[in-house]
């Protein structure tokens, strides 16, 4: 997996205090002139970007679930058929995301419902096939598991991941490392439990 080194876009600077911004306060509770202040612009400069707070919310929403799909098929195509290891690579990546863009996990839940119908289907689609590789990694790893309960068991380890909002400021944790490390051990253990005769 590559890592980019670049600086962020204006775009993406915009785009993260947006996100910051309206997980702190709302999306109502947010005016453009303030996500302008906090990249140094003018609030009206904003439109030189995005036509508006809604295009920048659905931006954000849309765009996260198309790259935990595109980071997904990533990790499949790497895995080698490895069921094991592409469960593992994919714990790892939702882990990445769920600790590092926890305000859009916040935004998600809050906010899914403002976007505008297409936007808020769009969501829905790349988040079901995001579902579906996590699916089908569980049940080639646990081949004694149903359809049904490794779907409930990756739903349920969806919660259990994207609860880190909950554990309090980022500066709270005890350090990235061993946070990833625990939710990752909590992830497999929660899919082992969900086999029969765990």
């Amino acid at each position: 997996m590559t890592t980019r080194t670049d600086a962020p876009t204006r775009r993406e600077q915009i785009l993260k205090e947006a996100a910051r911004l309206f997980a702190e306060r709302g999306f109502h509770g947010v005016g453009v002139d303030e996500i302008g202040a906090a990249v140094g612009i003018s609030g009206p400069g904003l439109y030189r970007h995005f036509p508006g707070k809604d295009a920048m919310l659905a931006e954000l929403l849309v765009g996260i679930s198309e790259r935990l799909l595109d980071g997904g098929r990533r990790r499949v195509a790497e895995s080698d058929g490895d069921p094991r290891a592409l469960l593992a690579a994919l714990i790892d990546g939702h882990i990445d995301f769920a600790l590092n863009d926890r305000s859009l996990i916040t935004l998600h839940d809050r906010e899914l419902d403002r976007l505008r119908d297409a936007d808020r289907k769009r969501v829905r689609q790349l988040q079901r096939q995001y579902v579906e590789l996590w699916v089908d990694a569980v049940r080639a790893t646990y081949p004694e598991l149903g359809e049904p309960d490794a779907r409930a068991a990756v739903h349920a380890v969806f919660g259990l991941l994207n609860s880190t909002p909950h554990l309090g400021p980022a500066g709270a944790l005890t350090s990235h490392g061993s946070t990833a490390a625990l939710l990752h051990r909590l992830a497999r253990g929660a899919f082992a439990a969900a086999a029969p005769g765990a």
